[in-house]
């Protein structure tokens, strides 16, 4: 491979081949685990492979700070993130994070939540048409902000379902759905900073509609809740953090939360193009369900690579990597790669029965150690969530109408493009 970057910008054809240019670019160069390229004049290389993976979650070789660029901040995870953090700060205000998502019988407490919530919207949906990725979505924000002790005042639960998801919709793209985004986080960031400063003051949230106690409701699964928790979070400073970044953070457990309505909308994808996958996911339990929710994660395209700065001047197998060279990690390729999935193409939850994937196989949520890297620590709750929410999908009386059900691999984040139609009769 040439030790020089080329000069050609790779960032028109990202933004018009979406999921396709990074297989595409590796492609072209012989399929090899690295790639010089470019993006936004930066020189930049992309990695594939377990090694990769490996490599790339080792924060002595890839760095954070700085490497998200502005419009992605300003939508996806917001300004201050955790995302944004490296070293004694990441660790520490990581271990928030795994105190709240990671603690024993938070995934459970919130699962149990979303199928009441599910449950309820469900009577509501008969003798109506309905889109399942908007219904899974507010669902998801109800049961997240109920968990989490957020007040929601009457049908709030929508508008945060809409902000939300409109933020991970837009931070990949310029034009209006970009800007939409924007104008969401926006106003969630306000009103949760409001929440918090409330808080602090010991008046409670306002708004009348919150739920004291800790996850899962009044009382909860360990102690504080978690707006509390977040509210009076203290860096390793000391300090408390401001209300905006307090807000971000409230943001970066509800909104990735709400975006399991992209895998809720995948698994029904699933269900109807393989429909004997029904009979097997009510048949085969939790172990089964598990396995299925693994498979939509690993099938389907959400995350098409991450990306970060090389710490120093590194060296990844023959490849010199020059420090503040951006690292990219080809995701979306590494869960179609052959030599890592037999038959890739082919759906199918068998690959994870009775196992659970490594932290460098199955990675729409990143890799590594959650507890103390950049692996997500929802990365459980989303497993949970969609390990519940498939069989009661599949349990769901409902016809398919006639609709556009494509997946265009051209835009990113991707999903059918009908959002998926449901027909669910009358009850009778």
């Amino acid at each position: 491979m040439s030790s020089t970057f080329p000069l050609i910008d790779s960032t028109l054809p990202l933004l018009t081949r979406g999921y396709r240019w990074a297989p595409g670019l590796r492609a072209r160069h012989g399929g090899g685990p690295a790639v010089r390229t470019r993006l936004m004049g930066r020189p930049a290389v992309l990695l594939h492979g377990t090694a990769a993976v490996e490599f790339f979650y080792d924060e002595h070789h890839v760095l954070r700070h700085g490497a998200l660029p502005g419009p992605v901040l300003d939508t996806l995870f917001g300004r201050g993130a955790v995302h944004t953090l490296d070293g004694a700060r990441h660790r520490g205000r990581k271990a928030m994070f795994v105190s709240l998502l990671m603690a024993e019988g938070a995934v459970d407490s919130l699962v149990a939540l979303a199928e009441k919530h599910w449950l309820s919207a469900a009577e509501d949906w008969r003798g109506r048409r309905v889109v399942l990725f908007d219904e899974a979505a507010a669902v998801l924000a109800g049961a997240v902000c109920e968990w989490a002790g957020v007040p929601l005042p009457e049908e709030g639960a929508r508008q945060v379902a809409e902000d939300c998801t409109a933020m991970v919709d837009g931070f990949a793209t310029p034009g209006p759905r970009h800007w939409r985004a924007r104008r969401a986080r926006a106003r969630q960031e306000q009103a949760l900073a409001r929440t918090v400063e409330a808080v602090r003051a010991g008046g409670g949230a306002p708004g009348g509609l919150g739920i004291p106690g800790g996850p899962g409701g009044s009382g909860g699964s360990g102690g504080d809740g978690v707006l509390e928790t977040v509210a009076g979070h203290r860096d390793t400073d000391g300090r408390l953090l401001d209300p905006h970044t307090a807000a971000v953070e409230l943001l970066n457990i509800i909104r990735p939360t709400v975006a399991v309505a992209w895998f809720t909308a995948f698994a029904a994808h699933a269900l109807h193009r393989t429909p004997r996958l029904r009979a097997e996911l009510l048949a085969g339990g939790d172990p089964y369900a598990r396995a299925f929710a693994h498979e939509v994660r690993r099938f389907y395209p959400f995350v098409p690579f991450v990306g970060g700065l090389a710490a120093r001047d590194l060296r990844f197998g023959a490849e010199d990597i020059p420090e503040g060279t951006m690292v990219l990690l080809d995701v979306h390729g590494h869960h179609r790669d052959p030599a890592l999935w037999p038959e890739p193409h082919r759906f199918d939850p068998l690959r994870f029965l009775g196992r659970e994937p490594g932290p460098a196989e199955l990675i729409p949520q990143g890799g590594g150690d959650a507890r103390t890297g950049h692996r997500c620590p929802g990365e459980d709750i989303a497993v949970g969530l969609l390990t519940a929410l498939a069989p009661a999908l599949a349990r769901l009386d409902a016809d398919i109408p006639d609709q556009d059900l494509r997946i265009p691999l051209h835009r990113v984040p991707t999903r059918p493009r009908s959002g998926f139609v449901l027909s669910v009769p009358p009850a009778r």
